[in-house]
């Protein structure tokens, strides 16, 4: 039986709606929202003594549920369809004698003015508002007109709707301009969840008088998970709201139907702050047998370790799911900006989320696991945050790594998930704020402390790289022409891009007879790294505030062949660039044949490379290979990072086995008595594994 029109513009056709109620017969017809669904929502609107006109009733159960549950008694319904009317009139009869059901055009009623507390519309709109045609509005604005000149001042149109973005934004626009109150309130169910995966929303419109002029908008959403409502800005945000809570249920559909072939991710936000409080990825293993008790776990990520290769990238969080044995795992990443009471609490704050997004077969009331590193959810302490001209938003904060070491990060906000630097704590335990350069609060900017070099920082290790492509880039150092490199031999280098400090300041260290050169950009990242990463200028290290392009093209025109290592380690401001790290500029040819004229014959130029566009990179290597003869890559294990060792001299090629023993000369020169060193470290691993390109 053919019970849908052939296009969405029949929906507005009285013969149509005829045909549809004499082919259905007596079944009620809902076409979203069930009373039980919508209840919670029009208690809050629909009052006992309200006088209620519902438009567009069809042949709906809502009008007598709200009869019989005692919401409401006055009631008057009306439809263009004459079947359906009479249908609906022998189905109440005397039961409910103080509701009436007329035939009449919403269009034009019949009604005086200000006769309605309440105006109801389930569905009526959607089926109306089809198209953007000009008839199409010019009948919506009709509607509107109508419905305003039946509803008293004070009184509420509810509109039951799927709120498809042109239906809401028509609604909201006409309303909001004539001066009334507009809330969306998401119920907590759809109907018919085999016929409809959207969310049902009910729009409120409270008729205001018209006050001349500019008056301000109201406008809020209620989701369904709580009373209080959230303003917004404009129509344009309150439809991206609703988009948002369209998109979520969509997915919760479709995860609940079929395994994800690619991991998904969302954000949980904060009800109050609307900032993000859980990212949440969903992981489906092929790999993991299926059995009754390894269908579905939550994984919480200890806070600061979200960038970690197990966590932060999908290879990471795909093996993690197979080596936890479940089928479906869903890891939960914490926000710094947000408080957590615990295990327990975060438990109780995800459950009823997290289960939406249960995979399909999940047996009923299966209990679903929490599981975390260590069973608990990590340290982390914001020591600093700022904002830099040229930077953007920035936090230095304190986590706990995997064991007992406490570790100190730079976090760029506009990328938070990349850690920009990162130095290993020798305290057992992070400092509180109040010990160290600034408290850990924001405060307001005239009352911001000045970093003060005199003050003592946490204690950093220096002994210790925590980045690999930092290991890898030290190990580089190999490559030098002549004898063994020893620490005690006169190196200069020079370093663009300061960060926390720790790479130059490790050869400053390490190599007693090296000068360092470093030139950084942006002069805030020079106070917060001597303020809180312990870095220091001296007689052999000393840092140029300039833009590293002007920098090295003024060394090529006055000063050329002075270095013997060149490292980059800058990232680009541009996020837009498949390439984070260096900036393409650094990169184009008539740049590098600078870098490499300030190079000594037997130097290396050292660059770490971040690019995750295929093609940007295979052009970027080219023109590497045309600047410099030689060209040896290393890639770091579990991460984009690739460094590249570039010589002007073809002639200082060595084999894998030459720089294997060169590399394990230099360790074995920087374990000097009386000089910490990291154990961990193996140099001779950091070449292991580079080619010649």
């Amino acid at each position: 039986m053919e019970l849908l029109p052939r296009s969405p513009g029949e929906f507005g056709s009285a013969q149509y709606w005829e045909r549809f109620f004499r082919q259905r017969g007596q079944r009620p017809f809902e076409w979203y929202g069930a009373f039980p669904e919508l209840c919670p929502v029009l208690h809050k609107y629909v009052r006992p003594r309200d006088k209620v006109l519902v438009v567009g009733c069809g042949n709906s159960e809502l009008s007598e549920q709200m009869y019989d549950m005692g919401m409401c008694e006055d009631i008057v319904n009306i439809d263009i369809s004459n079947a359906v009317i009479r249908q609906m009139q022998e189905r109440s009869g005397s039961k409910r004698p103080k509701m009436s059901y007329l035939l009449m055009d919403m269009l034009q009623m019949d009604f005086p003015d200000a006769h309605f507390q309440v105006v109801l519309d389930k569905g009526t709109l959607d089926a109306i508002l089809t198209d953007e045609e000009e008839a199409t509005i010019a009948k919506v604005d009709k509607m509107f007109a109508e419905i305003s000149r039946v509803l008293q001042v004070g009184g509420r149109y509810l509109t039951v709707s799927l709120a498809q973005a042109h239906v809401l934004k028509k609604a909201v626009e006409y309303f909001s301009r004539e001066g009334w109150v507009v809330r969306v309130h998401q119920v907590a169910g759809s109907g018919d969840k085999q016929q409809f995966v959207l969310p049902v929303f009910v729009y409120v419109m409270t008729k205001f008088r018209k006050i001349p002029g500019s008056a301000p908008q109201i406008l809020e959403i209620c989701p369904e998970e709580q009373d209080k409502p959230m303003r917004v800005e404009s129509a344009e945000q309150l439809v991206a709201a609703v988009k948002d809570r369209q998109h979520y249920a969509l997915l919760c559909s479709q995860l609940s139907k079929t395994p994800c072939g690619e991991q998904v991710s969302l954000d949980l936000c904060d009800k109050e702050s609307g900032q993000p409080r859980y990212t949440l990825h969903v992981v489906d293993s092929s790999s993991v047998k299926p059995s009754r008790d390894n269908h579905f776990a939550i994984f919480i990520i200890p806070q600061g370790r979200e960038t970690e290769w197990l966590f932060g990238t999908e290879e990471g969080r795909r093996q993690l799911a197979a080596s936890a044995g479940f089928r479906r795992l869903v890891t939960v990443a914490l926000h710094r900006e947000q408080h957590y009471e615990g295990m327990a609490g975060i438990q109780a704050e995800l459950s009823g989320k997290v289960m939406e997004l249960a995979p399909p077969g999940l047996p009923a009331r299966q209990q679903v696991p929490f599981l975390s590193m260590g069973g608990d959810i990590g340290v982390r302490t914001v020591q600093h945050r700022d904002t830099s001209p040229l930077s953007g938003e920035y936090v230095v904060e304190d986590v706990k790594g995997d064991g007992t070491f406490y570790f100190r990060r730079l976090i760029f906000l506009r990328n938070r998930n990349v850690v920009q630097s990162e130095a290993r704590l020798l305290a057992p335990a992070p400092l509180p704020a109040s010990a160290s350069c600034h408290s850990g609060q924001r405060k307001r900017r005239k009352d911001k402390k000045k970093p003060s070099p005199a003050e003592p920082p946490a204690a950093i290790d220096k002994s210790y790289l925590c980045c690999e492509h930092h290991k890898a880039m030290v190990a580089g150092l190999c490559l030098l022409g002549g004898p063994d490199p020893l620490p005690g031999t006169p190196l200069a280098v020079l370093v663009v891009g300061l960060g926390g400090g720790s790479l130059p300041l490790f050869v400053h260290d390490y190599f007693s007879q090296a000068r360092v050169a470093v030139v950084e950009i942006d002069p805030s990242m020079l106070e917060m790294a001597t303020c809180w990463f312990g870095f220091s200028q001296g007689d052999r290290m000393q840092v140029h505030i300039s833009d590293g392009l002007d920098y090295v093209a003024k060394l090529a025109a006055e000063a050329p062949a002075q270095y013997d290592a060149i490292m980059f380690d800058v990232d680009s401001k541009d996020l837009t660039v498949g390439m984070s790290c260096p900036p393409p500029a650094f990169v184009e040819k008539a740049f590098l044949q600078k870098v490499k004229t300030i190079l000594k014959p037997e130097g290396v130029f050292v660059l770490n490379l971040v690019c995750r566009d295929t093609r940007l990179k295979e052009s970027v290597l080219a023109t590497l290979r045309e600047v410099f003869p030689l060209l040896y890559t290393r890639h770091i294990e579990g991460e984009v990072n690739e460094i590249l060792f570039c010589q002007p001299n073809p002639a200082g090629r060595w084999d894998p086995t030459e720089l294997g023993a060169r590399a394990q000369a230099l360790e074995g020169a920087l374990r000097q008595p009386g000089r910490p060193w990291d154990s961990s470290y193996v140099l001779a691993d950091m070449l292991q594994a580079v080619r010649i390109l």
